[in-house]
This record gives structure tokens, sequence and C-alpha cells, in this order.
């Protein structure tokens, strides 16, 4: 790959070399040409400008080539239209050192060749070379004047104003058709090229031509439909047809129509303004045009890249949600044959005491297990914005004192002392989603214990009116090891509470960052106050109003609460053992299924009251099930179905009601939720 890159690079040279001695002898005899016009001197020289964009661009050696090539064609035009040897040598010399002044100034501004993409490159060029010009006027003016008898500030004037356009308008050309960049950025045909050029030098010709009476404005037209189809070459190649055009007409008398209002001298400064103007007109507005191109095409690169991140965004939350469902559905399982066994065995009448306490144990660290999973889950609904609020009368008074009952021996175990301090002079119920309440409660219940090693833990509620309702302020004071104010600001940030309180993680880390995102979806705002080694007041405030009870439906006779037929389905044996024995156990008729299959033929034959199915088994998974039971005719299909599946991600709960199941009860299953939404959903239709 680097020789083919040299070998690249050597042609790209060769060929510069030759193009630009090709144009630099053309523009020496062009500009020869017009010192034998009227005003006896070139109005244009292109030869110096050349000379200095080839030793921008070409290597050391083909620098002198290119030089060898000036100075022996510049001689040579000299004494061919007739100059003196010693002119030949002055002019030569001067235009040589003009262009060597030119190549050190772009070194020293530039340090490579200078690229012309922008205004202000466009602007820099004259700005540097128009003082070289000057400079060598200056030392050329008075040599002619004092050896040749040249008229002083007439030799300076046009000596001046010949070069400075020469390299004003000739050397950004050069520099632009040379940047691939302005290629690369105008992929026209040859054909509409060709077409748009012709079309510059035709209107060219039609208002140069000492005949015709079209104004030479129409010429700008022309030019900028070059420009804006092909880009900045456009405009270069457009405003040196029309001074190749335009100047030798002019110059050579050879139109009445100028000649009889402006004299020689005045005609070529009109003319040398004219393409001044006309180029770095048509320049500026390729410019500007390339300019917004650039920044259409740099949105457009945003844009995809923009779309490729949110690609991979998506397609790492996928990846992380589907890596959250296999690992809690994996942990949930067995989880539910451990605190299903250990449940049904704290039941019994014949265990010892001891016996007893290790059944408990296991079911306790069972249930920390399922808060570690609960709290991923919960995170996990809060980044998807599944978090649901169920508002229903609740007494927060009566809410603070069941959470801190709770917590109490846990709290007293460690020796700390529980304060609960509640001002509610109205006892009132809200409208509060009391699950979700309850959890907040917990979590900062919780984290105080862990950090609390002595002292007390106190809770606090005050509710005062405000305009919206009703103000409720929580507060769980502890005097445990304190924050620091700089890693306050972590605290309700996931897995940061434990590094910014100095301790090894109990947990998941997850308790804060779930409290916050509950009270901001309830609409309140939770914060810390703490000291260093004095400990911390956590707090949170929700506003809301007040809400009636809703009268109590008459109770259920105990006989008539545990009748019924259910079907339990689920192909994994110790599950489907749990479950049973947890209905039998609760007086229902209890039918087993260990697939879909078997739970659809089942159905077709029995009319339930209500039936339990679990998600993954093979053959016909749960889902299918629910749609095929569903499908039965009559009381066979209206049987309620609840989701009894270690499934719990808010997008697969979707998917369970979506097949046309009532509700979830997410595995390890607890005892009394269970019987709960049984209770619930037993004999009542599915809709």
């Amino acid at each position: 790959m680097p020789q083919r890159l040299a070998q690249h690079e050597r042609r790209r040279q060769a060929a510069l070399l030759q193009g630009l001695s090709v144009a630099l002898v053309g523009g020496l005899f062009f500009s020869e040409f017009l010192t034998r016009t009227l005003l006896g001197v070139a109005a244009f020289w292109p030869a110096n400008a050349l000379l200095a964009a080839g030793l921008v661009v070409l290597t050391p050696r083909r620098r002198l080539t290119l030089g060898g090539v000036f100075v022996t064609f510049h001689m040579a035009a000299d004494l061919l239209v007739g100059d003196s040897l010693a002119r030949a040598l002055l002019y030569t010399t001067i235009d040589t050192l003009e262009a060597l002044a030119v190549w050190w100034v772009c070194v020293r501004f530039w340090g490579r060749m200078p690229r012309v993409r922008t205004m202000r490159a466009l602007a820099a060029l004259p700005a540097v070379t128009t003082p070289i010009a000057a400079i060598s006027a200056t030392i050329c003016a008075p040599i002619l004047s004092l050896f040749f008898a040249e008229p002083l500030l007439k030799t300076w004037i046009d000596w001046f104003l010949r070069g400075a356009l020469g390299l004003a308008v000739v050397l950004p050309t050069a520099l632009v058709l040379i940047d691939a960049q302005h290629r690369r950025a105008y992929r026209i045909s040859l054909r509409e090229q060709g077409v748009l050029l012709f079309a510059v030098a035709a209107v060219t010709l039609l208002c140069a031509h000492p005949l015709s009476g079209a104004p030479p404005f129409l010429i700008f037209p022309v030019a900028l439909v070059a420009a804006y189809r092909l880009g900045a070459r456009g405009a270069a190649m457009a405003s040196l047809i029309v001074a190749l055009i335009t100047l030798p007409i002019a110059m050579s008398g050879a139109s009445p129509r100028f000649n009889a209002i402006l004299g020689p001298t005045a005609q070529a400064r009109t003319i040398q303004i004219f393409i001044a103007v006309l180029f770095y007109t048509c320049m500026a507005a390729s410019l500007v045009l390339a300019q917004q191109d650039r920044l259409k095409r740099m949105l457009q690169r945003r844009e995809q890249l923009t779309r490729v991140a949110r690609a991979r965004a998506l397609a790492a939350t996928e990846a992380k949600t589907e890596f959250l469902a296999t690992m809690s559905h994996e942990i949930r399982t067995p989880l539910n044959s451990v605190l299903g066994f250990a449940q049904l065995l704290a039941k019994r009448d014949d265990l010892s005491p001891d016996a007893r306490r290790q059944v408990n144990l296991i079911d306790s660290a069972g249930a920390a297990l399922v808060t570690v999973l609960d709290d991923i889950l919960d995170l996990s609904r809060v980044e998807t914005g599944h978090i649901e609020l169920q508002l229903q009368p609740t007494s927060a008074a009566d809410l603070v004192r069941e959470t801190a009952a709770m917590m109490a021996p846990e709290i007293r175990a460690k020796g700390l002392e529980l304060d609960v301090d509640i001002i509610d002079p109205d006892h009132k119920r809200h409208a509060l989603d009391a699950d979700r309440l309850r959890q907040v409660l917990i979590n900062l219940l919780n984290n105080a214990v862990r950090f609390t090693d002595h002292g007390r833990i106190s809770v606090r509620l005050m509710i005062e009116p405000v305009a919206a309702g009703d103000r409720l302020r929580f507060e769980i004071m502890d005097t445990g090891v304190g924050i620091a104010l700089e890693k306050q600001a972590l605290l309700f940030q996931r897995a940061s509470a434990d590094v910014a309180l100095g301790r090894m993680p109990a947990g998941a880390g997850l308790g804060l960052a779930i409290c916050r995102a509950l009270v901001d979806a309830m609409g309140g705002k939770i914060g810390v106050d703490s000291v260093p080694g004095r400990g911390s007041c956590f707090w949170f405030e929700l506003t809301a109003k007040a809400m009636e009870r809703a009268p109590s439906p008459a109770p259920t006779p105990a006989a008539e609460a545990a009748a019924g037929r259910i079907l339990v389905v689920d192909d994994h044996p110790i599950n489907l053992e749990i479950a049973a024995t947890l209905m039998s156990m609760a007086g229902y008729d209890v039918d087993q299924a260990e697939s879909g299959s078997q739970a659809v033929e089942r159905a077709r034959k029995t009319p339930y009251d209500l039936i339990l199915m679990d998600m993954h088994m093979p053959e016909m998974d749960g889902l299918q099930a629910t749609r095929a039971i569903r499908a039965l005719p009559g009381p066979f299909g209206a049987a309620p179905i609840i989701a009894m599946s270690a499934d719990a991600l808010p997008t697969q709960v979707e998917r369970c009601y979506a097949a046309g199941m009532v509700d979830h009860i997410p595995k390890p299953v607890q005892r009394e939720a269970l019987y709960a939404k049984v209770e619930r959903w037993r004999r009542k239709p599915a809709a």
C-alpha cells in the first residue's frame, strides 16, 4: 500500500509539473502579446502566480525544473518581442524574485499549500500578495526610469497593477484547480462542464465583439451559473476565460465603442477591475455554496452517526433487558421451590423450635434475594417508563405506623431505638399508592438500619394543608455515619449510596435510586440533610388530595371463599407441587397440568373457576395455551387465567395481558399474594 501511494504521488507530481509548465509558457507569451497593444504593457501577468503555485505544491527537484522553464521562456519571450538583453534580464529577475517571495510568504503563513476553501482564505491571499506586487513595482520602476527613461509613476502603476491582478486572480485559481477536494465536491459530467464553459466564452465574445451592443454585465449571470454548477473550479475557469477573451480585444483597440469613451490607459484599468470583480464575485458565491454543502454533508453525517448510536443504544437496551429477563427467570424458578417449601414447612406443627427457626431463616434469606430481584425489576420499569400508580384512599399515618412496626424487630435486634412522630391534625385519607409509598419508606428505613451502629432511628410524618391539597413530608432520621456534602449528590444514583457512605454494599445498591424514581413518579421530591459523624435525615415530600374511602363490600362467607376448582399449570414438578399444595391448603379443588397442551385439553372438558398458568413450557407455552383456552366456547374459555411465572419484567407482563390473562403473580410466589389474587378473580369471568 505505501508503494502504491508513493507511485500515485509521483504520477500526480509529474502531471502537475507538465500542466504548470504548459500554463506558464502560455501565460508568458499571452502577456508578452499584451505588451504589443496600445498600452504597451501587459495588463495581466499570470506567470509569476503560476510559478509561485508550482513552488508551493511541487517537490524540490520539480521546483528547480519549473524554475528553469520559467527563466528560459521568460528570457525567450522578452527577446522575441524586441526587448534588449538588459531589459529581459531585469524583467526575469524581478519576476523570479516576486514568485519566490510569494512562495516564502505562503510557507511562512500556512506551512503548506494554502487551501482556498473559505472566504477567509480567499481574502488572505491577495492580502499577502498585494504588498509583494507593490514592492516589486517599487524596485523595478526606478530602474526602468533611471536607465531606460520610462516615466516613473506610470511605470510603477502599470507594473503594480499587472502583477497584483495576476497574483490576486491566478494564484487562487491555480490552487483551486490543484485542490482535489474541489474536484470531488462537484461531480459533474464532462459534457455539462463543456457546455457551461462554452456558454461563458460565447457570452464573453458577444459582449466584447466590436459590432455587438450587448452590455458586459451579461457575463456575470453566466459566470455565476458556472460557479453554481461547478463550484470554485467553475468560478476560476470562467474568470480565466473572460480574461483571456476580453483583454486582447479591449487592449488591441478593436472595440471602437470603448475607445471612443475611454483612452487606452483608462480602458486597461477598467478591464482589470472588471476581471477582479468578476473573479471574486464568482469565487465568493461558489465558496459560500461549498460551505453550505459541507455543512449539509456534515449534518447528514452527524444524523447518520446519531441513528447508528441510537440503534446501538437500543440494541444495548434490548440486550440488557434480555439479560435481566433471563437472570430473573433463572433465579426465580429455583427460588420459588426454596421459598415455597419453606412456607409449607413453616405451617407444620411437628417442627422443633430450632428447626422452625432455621426454616424462618431460609425464608428471610430468600425474601432478601427477592428484594434484590424486585429492585432490579423496579429500576427496569423506571427506565422504560412502566411505573403505574394505583391511587387509593390511604391513611399516611397508619401506613407509617404499619411500616415502622414491620421494621421494628430488625431495628431493635441491632440494639437501636425506634421513634415514630406523626403530626396529622385532620386524620384524613389521601389519594396515594400505598404499595409504592410503603416501598419508599422500607428502602429508606433499611438504609438507615444498615448504616447506623448505635443510637436511634426516628420516623416522622408532618401533614399540612396547601393550595393543591395537603403536603405530606416524611422524614427518616438516624444517628449513623453521616454523609459528606460533596457525596450527597451521588446518593440517589445507581449503586452509589454505599460508596458515598464508605461501606461495602449489602444489596444491589439500587434502593435510593428507586426511591427517587418512585417519588418523582408520585410528583414529589426527595433529599437528604446530613452531617458526617452525627447522622442523616432522608426526607421526601408529596402533595396529595384528600380522598374518601369507598364502602367495603359485604364479607364473603368462609365456606364460599374456599370453594372452587382451580387448574394449576407448570412444567416444573416441584413448583407444580408447591402451587397445588398451597391451593389445596386454602380449600380449593385442584387439578394439575404439566404442559400447555394438557392445560388446553383439561380446560376443554372442565369449566374451571380459575387457572394458574406458567409461561415457559415445552410444546405449547403459557401464552399459546391462554389463546387456545380463550378460543374455547362458553364457560370453558371464560375462566380467569393468572400468570404464575418467573417472567417479571414489564414487557413480559404486558405480553401476558395481551394474550388474554387477567393478572400476574411473579415467582417466587408469596402465599398471601397468591391467595389475595386468586380470591379477587375466582368466579369472575375474563373480560
